[in-house]
């Protein structure tokens, strides 16, 4: 297979170039993923780089080369995302399970409509 010498911009790869696959017409793939090992083997995050064109041509504006750039809000795919490393829960849950059970416990008192108890 054939390969590219493409520029990495932003993230920790700024500024880095590597060999990158490209596919039949030349150019890389869309998205690419360098996942960071952690201590116990386990994926611990994933940066994620977007493809863009480096520059253009002037006539007809064509891609001149190709680069990655960092998007560090960007969602990993579903083949990392499960092998990522689960986050450690917080004591309480969940802010949706904390308000459930507030509300399980608290049992809502029934509005009393029509007239007043008039004391006696």
């Amino acid at each position: 297979m054939r390969s590219l010498e493409t520029l990495f911009v932003g993230g920790p790869l700024d500024g880095e170039t590597l060999p990158v696959l490209v596919g039949a017409t030349g150019k890389p793939s869309k998205v690419y993923e360098v996942p960071v090992p952690g201590d116990d083997g386990t994926i611990e995050a994933v940066h994620v780089y977007h493809l863009e064109p480096a520059g253009y041509t002037r006539r007809l504006a064509l891609p001149k080369g190709w680069r990655y750039v960092h998007a560090p809000d960007a969602t990993p795919s579903r083949a990392y995302r499960k092998r990522l490393r689960p986050k450690p829960a917080a004591q309480d849950g969940r802010p949706e399970q904390r308000e459930q059970r507030e509300r399980h416990e608290q049992p809502e008192q029934p509005e009393q409509r029509g007239q007043p108890e008039q004391g006696e």
